[in-house]
């Protein structure tokens, strides 16, 4: 009992971690001699302990035996044993199973009476002991830089989407966009679709385009909108040249579709379409920050505005950059 007395003082005063190691190993001491004469429930509420603390301070003491965990687990009725984990590891980088998404997988392991675990605990188990699918693409070999050019208003992209409105009809946008600096050149909404938009669009981008010795290139796709009598009209004047994507060129036409992605996901979702001018009025908006506010990864945090007008950033640094023009400054934050 005096052992008792002399550890009454709870632990949280104790300062540094090895006096607060020392003064469990007292009390560890002070309880077993003590249970000769009490019940360890009592002795513990004496010293203001918990059950649970002093049986977690006992079960530190020893040493786990397993190799691939750091501390021994507890014990459960429901805890996967080490063959059926075995077997899902087996099942997991089997190329018998490599076409079985792993969800899948994991309600075929049922079925064939392998492992009943749920996909939670295959997903759980495959992030984490990096099990890896042997999904090796062998068919195509896709390219892995895409269609680059080295100047502004050398290729550009045209395309068309739709936009379905709150009242079931559609909004058409069709845009043109520049290659070399990501810049919209053009775009505009229409009710219908025609073909003559995209004529009017090709002819706005030619008009802000930065001038160039040689014709530009549109790519585009072989669609009605792309390929009709207006557009094969404006191309037999020599304005612009054409190529259709994954016909005529084995690239496609991913940077614009990349850009309709961002536009619809990152700015239209989020409001109430109810009329094509409010569509207008939101593209209008995008545009504008994709061209002259938004920095882009691909120019060092630059704008599309910076490779077309060539603007010369003052400092290379994250941060404040500022970029000159015309005798005029203006500044971008990164």
């Amino acid at each position: 009992m005096p052992a008792l007395l002399l550890v009454r003082q709870p632990a949280k005063h104790l300062a540094t971690a090895a006096v607060r190691q020392h003064f469990r190993h007292f009390y560890e001491r002070a309880v077993d001699r003590a249970r000769a004469y009490l019940p360890l429930r009592a002795i513990l509420r004496f010293l203001r302990v918990s059950p649970r603390r002093f049986h977690a301070w006992r079960q530190r003491q020893r040493a786990c035996a397993l190799d691939d965990r750091s501390t021994c687990p507890r014990t459960s009725p429901s805890r996967l044993t080490p063959t059926e984990v075995r077997a899902i590891e087996d099942m997991v980088t089997s190329p018998d199973y490599r076409h079985v998404p792993t969800g899948t997988l994991a309600v075929l392991a049922q079925r064939l009476g392998r492992v009943c675990a749920s996909p939670s605990t295959w997903y759980r188990l495959v992030r984490r002991n990096g099990w890896r699918r042997p999904r090796l693409r062998v068919h195509p070999a896709k390219p892995k830089i895409g269609l680059r050019t080295t100047r502004a208003n050398e290729m550009w992209h045209i395309d068309t989407t739709v936009i379905r409105l709150l009242d079931g009809t559609r909004a058409y946008l069709h845009a043109v966009s520049d290659n070399f600096s990501r810049r919209i050149l053009a775009w505009r909404v229409a009710d219908t679709f025609a073909p003559i938009n995209s004529v009017a669009v090709l002819l706005d981008g030619s008009r802000v385009a930065t001038p160039s010795d040689t014709t530009p290139v549109v790519l585009a796709h072989a669609g009605v909108e792309n390929v009709n009598a207006q557009v094969d009209a404006l191309i037999e004047t020599g304005v612009l040249r054409r190529l259709l994507a994954g016909t005529e060129l084995k690239f496609s036409n991913s940077m614009i579709e990349a850009w309709w992605r961002s536009l619809k996901h990152q700015w239209l979702f989020l409001h109430s379409l109810d009329s094509s001018s409010t569509v207008g009025r939101l593209v209008a908006f995008y545009v504008d920050e994709h061209n002259r506010v938004l920095p882009h990864s691909a120019f060092r945090g630059q704008t599309p505005y910076c490779p077309t007008t060539r603007l010369k950033p003052l400092r290379p640094t994250l941060g404040w950059r500022r970029c000159r023009w015309n005798g005029s400054s203006g500044i971008l934050r990164l």
